[in-house]
């Protein structure tokens, strides 16, 4: 009898915790419009799809224009992309692509959050196809990435600065720009007007924004795919929105990074003009045909609420993001 009652215990104990664990699983999906678990599986069978694998290795980070550069100058003026430094990582995979307003949607849909209130005009519309990037601040995006981890129970997060300098470099190759082939190319018509070949020109932002009904010209965004990617297949790190990254900005960081993984500092230790705390970003939001520069070394201090001198205002344009999975073993 003993025996019984305790199978039927057993039994019961199952069953609760099957159903619990259902139950969170749902709550999670869960939200002012529900989505579905098979919704949520199929969202992440798209999105895991799209993730490069990086093989980790040695590089030098920062400004290598004057011992590797074809020129023998700096690719940056400002001394925060200085010194040259080892850096060692592990392998990782990255999304090929920049956070799609589709991959954003899906995820406000599901968490139950709201889309944030933007200056007004053409930054509106942006958000109303699916291909672009999402404009996001620095929380929507760490808050992004965390959300895959916590349904997929995989490692996701936002990229380090050394991660994305790795992969836009493709493996930390000597590379300004991280195109197909490390460079711009351009042609130029009949009538003078300069199109992108591996990365887009202002005409061919005109031209996306005409054919959208947009009246943004050149400072429209393009579909994350527009153009080629770079030799590790990963899109756009050169252009189509600057990308936050993980770390807290520090002007001297390069001076005294660790080896290993660096992470960034540990804690804020930079503020802009207003007081605020900055975190790094990198890339260009709009390509330029006449930049001669070296786009993948480049570091920018933003604040991460993205706010205007009045602390309130959000300015989203062109700060976009990607995820990263810190794992070396197969999605599959």
């Amino acid at each position: 009898m003993k025996w019984v009652v305790f199978l039927v215990f057993l039994v019961v104990v199952a069953c609760a915790a099957f159903f619990l664990e259902r139950a969170s699983l749902e709550s999670s999906y869960s939200a002012k419009e529900r989505v579905s678990s098979n919704e949520i599986e199929r969202f992440l069978i798209e999105v895991k799809g799209r993730f490069v694998f990086v093989e980790g290795g040695r590089f030098l980070m920062g400004d290598f224009g004057l011992t590797h550069g074809e020129e023998g100058l700096p690719l940056d003026s400002k001394a925060h992309s200085k010194p040259l430094h080892e850096v060692v990582l592990s392998g990782y995979y990255i999304d090929k692509y920049k956070i799609t307003n589709e991959d954003f949607g899906f995820y406000l849909k599901a968490s139950g959050g709201a889309v944030r209130a933007d200056v007004p005009g053409n930054f509106y519309l942006f958000r109303a196809d699916p291909r672009l990037p999402a404009r996001i601040d620095w929380f929507e995006a760490e808050k992004y990435c965390a959300w895959l981890a916590d349904i997929s129970h995989l490692p996701f997060s936002m990229a380090t600065e050394a991660q994305w300098e790795y992969a836009a470099r493709s493996r930390g190759q000597f590379l300004m720009i991280a195109t197909d082939d490390g460079t711009y190319r351009y042609q130029t018509s009949v009538d003078g007007e300069i199109t992108g070949v591996n990365i887009s020109s202002s005409v061919d932002r005109k031209r996306f924004a005409e054919q959208s009904g947009w009246d943004s010209g050149g400072l429209t965004p393009m579909p994350v795919n527009s153009f080629p990617p770079n030799s590790l297949g990963i899109y756009s790190m050169s252009d189509n929105g600057r990308e936050w990254v993980k770390d807290w900005y520090d002007p001297d960081y390069y001076k005294y990074a660790p080896l290993k993984d660096p992470q960034g500092p540990d804690r804020p230790m930079h503020h802009d003009y207003l007081g605020r705390q900055t975190k790094v970003m990198r890339g260009q939001p709009y390509a330029d045909e006449f930049w001669t520069v070296g786009v993948n070394v480049h570091r920018f201090a933003v604040n991460p609420h993205s706010y205007l001198s009045d602390n309130e205002t959000p300015i989203l344009s062109g700060k976009t993001a990607r995820c990263v999975i810190n794992s070396q073993e197969s999605l599959h």
